[in-house]
């Protein structure tokens, strides 16, 4: 369709506004309804707008949904990076990285559902909001490892590359919203005894 194309050209602040109104009454409706019950036609509905304005800002539903999960997945991280940053050793800020992760992933689920339903749909389709999201992991798990090899407190044989994922791939079940439900039962002592085993692991 023709009225579904999205416009590429550089949007001033009107667009940009017109634009935050969609997102924001798509994460009220997505909250309400569910994502996979929202329609762009009822996005249109609940603003007022028609579904050929929506399709000028954003090609699909997923788009939409895209944006409110790089919101909410760069909000995640960036509260997580400034636990982060209050640690003193390699240790402790990954003690604080993995527990602040897990919190606020437990949280989401609690307290905004249908939200948190949507990351988990972005992880299981592989949207670009979730591998942004792995990647930001990945590179802070990464800072925490060379912060300890340089002090001396993590071993240094093992190739970073592979530390890293391994480290990460343990985390995945307490903080990857696909699988965090089938696990919260485990919550608090599994995340913390799989924290210990992997500080364990890292030490000289």
């Amino acid at each position: 369709m023709s009225d579904a194309t999205p416009e590429t050209h550089t949007r001033g602040p009107a667009e940009h506004a017109v634009r935050d109104q969609i997102v924001e009454a798509a994460n009220e409706c997505f909250a309400r309804y569910g994502y996979a019950k929202t329609t762009v036609a009822d996005l249109a509905r609940e603003i007022g707008f028609s579904k050929a304005y929506i399709y000028r800002f954003f090609e699909s539903k997923q788009a939409i949904g895209e944006a409110i999960c790089s919101s909410r997945l760069q909000r995640i991280a960036a509260e997580t990076r400034q636990t982060v940053d209050e640690g003193g050793s390699a240790s402790e800020r990954f003690r604080r990285m993995f527990k602040t992760l897990t919190q606020l992933s437990v949280a989401l689920f609690f307290h905004d559902r249908k939200i948190y339903d949507i990351t988990a749909h972005s992880a299981a389709e592989q949207w670009g909001s979730a591998q942004a999201y792995k990647a930001t992991l990945r590179e802070m798990i990464e800072e925490i490892v060379r912060l300890g090899r340089e002090s001396g407190e993590f071993e240094r044989k093992t190739p970073l590359d592979e530390t890293c994922r391994a480290i990460f791939y343990a985390m995945m079940p307490f903080v990857d919203p696909l699988h965090l439900e089938r696990n919260l039962d485990l919550l608090p002592d599994a995340q913390t005894e799989v924290a210990n085993l992997i500080l364990r692991s890292l030490s000289l």
